[in-house]
């Protein structure tokens, strides 16, 4: 979803002819993140990742715990900033049919030019970390094969029991 949406919002700005389609896509996709990753924390919180490789270099274990909060931080900050936006720009943020959002910033058009920017930056940002992780995790999975790309990855012949 969060792909998708990155792509949406570069289409968006890019395409005249396909515009309000693409908006009307990106306003429920982006709150639908923002209530997935607050579900996705609650459940990191309560049950806590596989641990690290024991050889890896602290560096590298700094930087995945720093990417994941980058992670995490910027799925919640995206979709908030965005809401924040249409709020100040007194834009309705319709999610399905007649069900709106309620703004949560008054309207002002100040404060809409300082968060349009910003919400372009974080996505921006959000897409160079999603790589960067994409770059750790296929370096685990082929150079060190050291089991953290499979502890990434759905398995669906873990369940079965032989």
């Amino acid at each position: 979803m969060v792909l998708a949406m990155l792509f949406i919002g570069v289409a968006m700005v890019t395409s005249v002819a396909h515009y309000h389609a693409l908006v009307a896509l990106h306003r429920p996709l982006g709150i639908g993140i923002l209530i997935l990753a607050v579900l996705r924390m609650i459940n990191r919180w309560r049950s806590l990742p596989p641990e690290l490789p024991s050889d890896l270099p602290g560096w590298q274990r700094q930087a995945a715990h720093a990417s994941h909060i980058l992670l995490y931080g910027l799925m919640l900050a995206l979709p908030l900033v965005g809401w924040a936006m249409l709020s100040a720009a007194g834009y309705p943020i319709g999610i399905a049919g007649s069900v709106v959002l309620p703004p949560i910033l008054p309207r002002d058009p100040a404060l809409y030019t300082w968060l349009r920017p910003l919400h372009t930056v974080l996505a921006y940002t959000l897409f160079g970390i999603i790589l960067a992780h994409l770059g750790a995790a296929l370096m685990h999975g082929l150079i060190r094969r050291d089991g953290v790309l499979g502890s990434m990855a759905l398995r669906l012949t873990a369940s079965k029991t032989p």
